[in-house]
């Protein structure tokens, strides 16, 4: 039986990966922080539901900060699979905690790393990686070629991390890779995240429990895909004979309008947008306002455009993203509405 170690197994895409793992047999430990609220609600299916009492689970309390307890898990567990999806990921959050995010989010990586190299050198290693690293993109799409050009904290220390992976590849030779993830959505995203945002505003409208949604960046293009199609394509990258670093991209983008779109449309309102830049607003029928501006949600530097270039990851690993944009607002939105009938 192999045996898996994933850092952030409480997120979105921890969740998910976790699951997948589970019903191919593994033997999954998850890293998790200690904290004063309950924060395992996304993987309680996994260790409460009763169809699932025979899978091979089991949690650890750690911290990306703390080396010496990465250390001392991975000698324990000693993985054969380490999925690193623990860090600070929320891109506007790191201009206010970049001490931390760095911490995190870069030497975070190189602890884990430097840990597998001297006590389990044979596991593979896979960083989840981020489109951020584009920034403000110097060519378009975006492939695993285009040169790197951060806008963020979040987006530096990711980079840091990105080369730390290949630097150890290199010299060491252990298998360690990057996913370069480009927006990828559920409705497990967390309640800051501008997408989960979107759909619960849409749902909280529609029972009447809110008045309207406010925004930044509306003209902001992303390439979103489906996060439990995207944990596969890391777990396809750990499968590989050699390792090889990935973008992970449906190849298509879209607005954070339209996405507010087919929110509202979804949750029974049809919005028109008026106006321009800080005055652009989003109407529902009776002309009331549901959706504007406001220049506290922009970020110091914007990332205006990202659309990833999946093709290698295709070839290599025939993987490919199959669930539409419109199916993935649309599942958010349902979910936030059963959640609010609940």
């Amino acid at each position: 039986m192999k045996k898996a170690l994933i850092t952030g197994i409480t997120g979105q895409d921890g969740s998910y990966l976790a699951k997948l793992l589970l019903d191919k047999g593994y033997e999954v430990h998850g890293m998790i922080r200690r904290t004063s609220l309950y924060v395992r609600q996304r993987i309680d299916e996994l260790t409460m539901d009763p169809k699932l009492k025979d899978k091979t689970l089991f949690l650890h309390y750690g911290d990306m900060t703390d080396g010496s307890n990465i250390s001392r898990l991975i000698e324990k567990i000693m993985p054969d699979e380490i999925y690193n999806l623990a860090a600070q990921s929320h891109v506007g959050i790191s201009f206010q905690v970049p001490e931390y995010s760095a911490q995190v989010d870069a030497i975070g990586p190189l602890r884990l790393l430097d840990a597998i190299r001297e006590l389990c050198p044979k596991a593979k290693f896979l960083q989840a990686s981020t489109s951020e690293l584009f920034g403000d993109v110097l060519e378009t799409p975006q492939k695993e070629t285009t040169p790197f050009n951060p806008q963020s904290p979040y987006a530096a220390a990711k980079l840091y991390a990105y080369w730390i992976v290949k630097n150890y590849r290199d010299a060491y030779g252990l298998f360690a890779i990057n996913s370069i993830c480009f927006n990828h959505e559920s409705p497990r995203r967390g309640e800051n995240f501008v997408t989960r945002k979107i759909s619960m505003a849409a749902a909280n409208i529609m029972a009447k429990k809110q008045e309207k949604l406010s925004l930044g960046n509306l003209s902001a293009m992303r390439d979103w895909g489906n996060a439990e199609e995207y944990v596969e394509a890391m777990w396809l990258m750990l499968q590989q004979k050699k390792p090889v670093d990935l973008v992970i991209a449906t190849g298509e983008q879209h607005s954070v309008e339209e996405f507010c779109s087919l929110a509202f449309a979804r949750a029974g309102m049809v919005l028109t947008f008026k106006g321009k830049g800080l005055n652009r607003k989003g109407y529902d029928r009776n002309g009331v306002i549901r959706v504007d501006v406001n220049k506290k949600y922009f970020r110091p530097t914007e990332v205006q455009t990202l659309l990833g270039d999946p093709s290698k990851a295709k070839r290599i690993l025939g993987w490919k993203a199959t669930t539409t944009f419109k199916e993935l607002v649309y599942a958010m939105v349902d979910n936030d509405i059963r959640c609010m009938n609940a």
